[in-house]
């Protein structure tokens, strides 16, 4: 836009937008054409909201937030939970006095700024967060020399997109050993050891782009599964770039103990969200986009999409006979509703017709009902994991169907049979009745127990320990993607808002206690209670590769004409070498052992202009190594505050110019 140029209205701007997707949306058909959906009030005066405009509703959230999260916004629910961010009758407290400990752990995804955070529960206070796909400078994730081939191994990228953290699970619980992340991004999928609430592992996943749905296959983590959202081509090296027939979605297997992929499926259409049953047979994927067009008129152009249910067992014998094409030296089985092996008495993968475009999929604790939210639906598909094996009609596994309100997105748990399902557009959880929804009539809103609003437009919604065989259920966190007016102004890219309900086991009125921002953008989050973390606070020396370094070891080696390596302790309130000297040009291998035995007594080891910067905990030794380019003095400081003479703490780098 030029300087003289007038700036458009944004109303005028939102109105096209709007005239647009109406255009987009004008073929979509509801899988059923009642005269219900035709009439949704929305509740305000002279606002009405038909089946077409409903779809569009979501890009206009944020036009409409200053009426989200209102309890006439919606005709469901009569609004008693009230809209507050305190206690609002039965007093539930999160507050976890000074010096106490919260009972549960929660990571949280960083969405785009690749890390996990880790929260506790009640309190909502912030506890850590890890580093995953991205660098950090505080620890020094991305410059050591393991965590930057780390890194590089896996991409070389300089950012993910954190998506979708999975604890893993022995007999369908968590076991405390490690939490696997996707990068939607860049189709990766990373692995963190909880001894040490540091990512270990990261796999550049093939054949794959944008990797969204991830979770664990239970009981034991067989595998960690993931969805390949977007359709390339097989392989996708601009043979077929310009002929979307012959694009493809993958569905991955990876070994959890080596993170090495272990076979691939491609199936029709675009693959989201991906859980499994409680036994180890199927993995249940939502899809969207079953015309496998490239653009919105095209995706939107038939009024059903098919789920995916996967037939792991069967995946693994076909692999065993050989009935696969390999790929960048990847097994990719074909199972897309063509393929031969979908043609018998046992398909690989089954294809369940949905309403139009659903968009998330869990499974209930005792493993009976996959829950597909419909986003453009306002209804939740009930699959019944059961009926799977022996059914030859996939729509007679639909075992319910309520209508829960407009928007849905994701479902959750507390144990007690009850689910809770976020809406977006309505800016509400509800709360409804896992059996009663079996009973009732398809589109029934009779299973419906209460709604409590949030603020404002939730997505992933999680109550405790929701994702095992056995809840929590006494709280719930609303990821919401918008927070608008709940927060102190910070500039035009506002926070994300958490909220934490109080759901008291599924016997009690939903609550909404506090108001928690989050740095843009968390995705999902998943609890552990703290009994089942077993975090080490000093590092054992057997744990790592490098090698320990004494005091008795400090000193400088020359490994090379242009080469040394430099071992050096450090401890309150010194580094075991107070200077060193290399030559200009020297490659130089630091080498440094924190030789401490004190927990948090961290100490940091940093070389100005040098861009070197990483944090060595209790016991144990980082390496990094780097190029002594200009003559000169560094002081080299540590980052920790550790004692009282913290500021007299350096070590002095020498670098003395090359002969000649």
């Amino acid at each position: 836009m030029s300087k003289n140029e007038t700036p458009r209205d944004p109303n005028e701007v939102l109105e096209e937008y709007e005239e647009t997707l109406d255009s987009v949306l004008a073929e979509v058909e509801s899988p059923d054409e009642t005269t219900e959906d035709d009439d949704i009030s929305l509740g305000l005066p002279g606002l009405s909201l038909g089946r077409r405009d409903f779809m569009k509703a979501g890009v206009a959230a944020g036009a409409m937030g200053s009426v989200a999260g209102c309890s006439a916004l919606t005709g469901g629910g009569d609004g008693s939970a009230g809209s507050q961010s305190t206690p609002s009758g039965s007093g539930a407290s999160h507050t976890v006095e000074p010096g106490e400990h919260d009972e549960y752990y929660g990571f949280w995804s960083g969405g785009h700024s690749g890390e996990l955070r880790v929260i506790g529960i009640p309190s909502m206070r912030e506890l850590t967060r890890i580093p995953v796909f991205n660098t950090d400078c505080a620890s020094g994730y991305g410059f050591t020399d393991d965590t930057r081939e780390l890194l590089e191994e896996s991409g070389g990228y300089s950012w993910g997109d954190n998506h979708h953290p999975n604890l893993s699970e022995t007999d369908g619980d968590y076991d405390g050993e490690y939490l696997y992340v996707n990068d939607k991004a860049n189709g990766r999928i990373a692995r963190v050891n909880l001894t040490y609430f540091e990512t270990d592992a990261i796999t550049d996943v093939p054949n794959m782009q944008a990797i969204h749905g991830c979770c664990v296959l239970s009981p034991d983590t067989k595998y960690v599964l993931g969805n390949g959202e977007f359709r390339v081509p097989l392989p996708n090296d601009g043979t077929d770039a310009k002929n979307p027939d012959n694009y493809t979605s993958l569905f991955v297997a990876v070994d959890p103990e080596s993170m090495e992929t272990q076979w691939q499926v491609k199936v029709d259409g675009n693959l989201d969200i991906v859980d499994t049953g409680k036994e180890g047979r199927w993995a249940i994927s939502s899809a969207y986009n079953s015309e496998e067009a490239t653009d919105i008129q095209g995706m939107t152009k038939d009024d059903r999409d098919n789920v995916k249910a996967f037939d792991i067992p069967a995946i693994e014998q076909a692999v065993e006979n050989g009935n696969y094409e390999e790929v960048n030296g990847i097994p990719v089985v074909d199972g897309t509703q063509e393929s031969s092996l979908n043609q018998g008495d046992r398909p690989i993968v089954k294809y369940i017709p949905t309403p139009k475009s659903p968009h998330c999929v869990e499974v209930g604790p005792n493993g009976d009902y996959a829950f597909v939210a419909g986003k453009l639906s306002p209804t939740v598909t009930m699959i019944d994991l059961n009926a799977l094996a022996d059914s030859s009609d996939p729509e007679d596994v639909v075992a319910g169907r309520p209508r829960v309100g407009l928007g849905p997105l994701h479902t959750t748990f507390d144990g007690n049979g009850h689910a809770y399902t976020s809406l977006f557009i309505d800016s509400q959880a509800v709360k409804w009745d896992i059996e009663a929804a079996v009973e009732a009539e398809e589109g029934s809103e009779d299973p419906i127990i209460e709604k409590q609003d949030v603020h404002y437009n939730p997505g992933h919604i999680q109550a405790l320990e929701a994702m095992t065989t056995d809840p929590d259920g006494e709280w719930l966190v609303s990821l919401n993607k918008l927070s608008k007016d709940r927060f102190l102004p910070v500039g035009p890219i506002m926070p994300d808002n958490d909220q934490l309900i109080h759901i008291g086991q599924g016997e009690e009125e939903m609550e909404l206690v506090a108001d928690h921002p989050a740095y843009p953008e968390p995705h999902d989050c998943v609890f552990a209670h703290k009994d089942k973390i077993d975090a080490k606070k000093v590092y054992d020396k057997d744990d790592y590769e490098e090698t320990y370094i004494t005091e008795e070891d400090s000193g400088v080696e020359r490994t090379g004409d242009n080469s040394v390596h430099v071992k050096m302790t450090t401890k309150r309130s010194e580094f075991g070498l107070p200077d060193f000297t290399v030559q200009e040009g020297d490659e130089v291998k630091l080498s440094t052992t924190n030789i401490e035995g004190v927990q948090d007594i961290i100490h940091g080891v940093a070389i100005p202009e040098h861009d070197i910067n990483y944090a060595v905990a209790p016991q144990d030794t980082r390496e990094v190594t780097f190029t002594a380019d200009d003559p000169g003095v560094y002081w080299i400081y540590c980052t920790y505050f550790c004692s009282a003479l913290h500021l007299e703490m350096r070590s002095r780098m020498i670098v003395e110019p090359a002969e000649g």
